[in-house]
Formats: C-alpha cells, structure tokens, sequence
C-alpha cells in the first residue's frame, strides 16, 4: 500500500489533533471546528486530507456529517514499521 498520502496527513499537527480528538469515538464536524481557533473551511479542508489519505471515515445522520478513525489504515502502517524494524535486527545479527 503507498503511504504517501498518509504520511503527507499525518505531517500537520492540526490533523494530528485532529486525530487524536476522534481517538473516543466519533464526531460531527461542528464539534471538531469548536475545538480549534480557525475556519469551519479550514477545519474542513483538514477533514478531507485526513479522508483521502484514508485515515477517517465519514457518515451521513440525518443533518449531521460524523467523522471517525479507521484503524485499519494505522494497523497497515503500524505493520509496515514492524516489518521494518524486524528486517533491521536480522541485518545486526
């Protein structure tokens, strides 16, 4: 899997923040923007990165747009270091 989109969101610590606030579960994108002292457009334009980087997700309630982690890309990345880090050991061995 290319990672280049996902290192390239987890680049900007608003979108780390970003990230760390859905850590509890989701929210809509209004709670995430009273969270931060910039635009709603701003905020927004973070929560697409984030999205086609495939590090959340989206989904539509009635009014409301809620915004959660998909793990499973960190489970990707988190396996790709370990793999990393095991072929560096057997390098040293």
């Amino acid at each position: 899997m290319p990672f280049g989109d996902t290192f390239k969101a987890l680049s900007d610590p608003t979108r780390r923040e970003i990230l760390t606030l859905l850590k509890p579960g989701s929210m809509t994108a209004g709670q995430i923007v009273e969270r931060f002292d910039t635009s709603g457009a701003t905020i927004s334009h973070h929560l697409n990165i984030l999205k086609q980087a495939g590090l959340i997700e989206d989904r539509k309630s009635g009014k409301y747009i809620y915004y959660e982690l998909n793990t499973t890309v960190f489970q990707e990345v988190l396996s790709w270091l370990q793999t990393l880090m095991e072929e560096q050991h057997h390098e040293k061995d």
